[in-house]
C-alpha cells in the first residue's frame, strides 16, 4: 500500500523544521529514501493524512517527497498529484512553493504532462498543503510512502 501523509512544522531551524513536519505525519523516525513518481501496478494508494507505524525507528522508508521549507514570516506550500491507468501503474507528480494557487497549476500541468507520457487517461486526484508563515522557518510536506519500512543493517 502507498499512504499519503502530510504536516506542517515550525523551528529555528530549516532542518527541524522539516522534522517538524515529518512528526506530524509520523514519518520522523525513519530513514527517508526518496523516489522518482512511478505507483507500481495494482498497489492501493490511500489518504491517511498520518502514517501508522510502519517498522522499527531508524529503518528505510521509501517515499515520493513534495516539501517546501521557508524563511521565517512566508508561507511554505507542497503538494502532490497522482493519476492511475486501468492496470492500476500510475505516476506522482511533487510541487511546492510559497503561493497555493501557482503550487496548484504546476501540479495540474505536470500531472497532466506525466499522464501523456506514459499514455495514463484517468481522474487526476492532489493534495496540498499549506504552512502560514511564523516567526520561524516554516515546511509544508506531503509524502507518498511505500509500504512498511526496510532494515538498513
Amino acid at each position: 500500500m502507498i499512504r499519503i501523509v502530510w504536516g506542517t512544522g515550525t523551528a529555528s531551524t530549516e532542518k527541524a523544521s522539516f522534522d517538524e513536519a515529518l512528526a506530524a505525519a509520523n514519518v520522523h523516525q525513519y530513514n527517508l529514501r526518496e523516489l522518482s513518481s512511478v505507483i507500481p501496478v495494482s498497489v492501493p494508494v490511500e489518504m491517511t493524512g498520518t502514517a501508522p507505524e510502519l517498522g522499527p525507528t531508524g529503518d528505510a522508508l521509501d517515499a515520493v517527497v513534495a516539501r517546501q521549507t521557508s524563511p521565517p514570516d512566508t508561507r511554505a506550500v507542497a503538494g502532490l498529484a497522482w493519476a492511475r491507468s486501468d492496470d492500476g501503474s500510475g505516476v506522482f507528480y511533487e510541487a511546492d512553493g510559497t503561493d497555493p494557487a501557482s503550487v496548484r497549476e504546476r501540479l495540474t500541468r505536470g500531472i497532466e504532462h506525466g499522464c501523456a507520457l506514459r499514455d495514463i487517461d484517468a481522474d487526476i486526484e492532489t493534495h496540498v498543503v499549506t504552512a502560514e508563515p511564523a516567526s520561524q522557518y516554516t515546511t509544508a510536506a506531503v509524502l507518498a510512502v511505500y509500504g512498511e519500512s526496510e532494515r538498513l543493517v
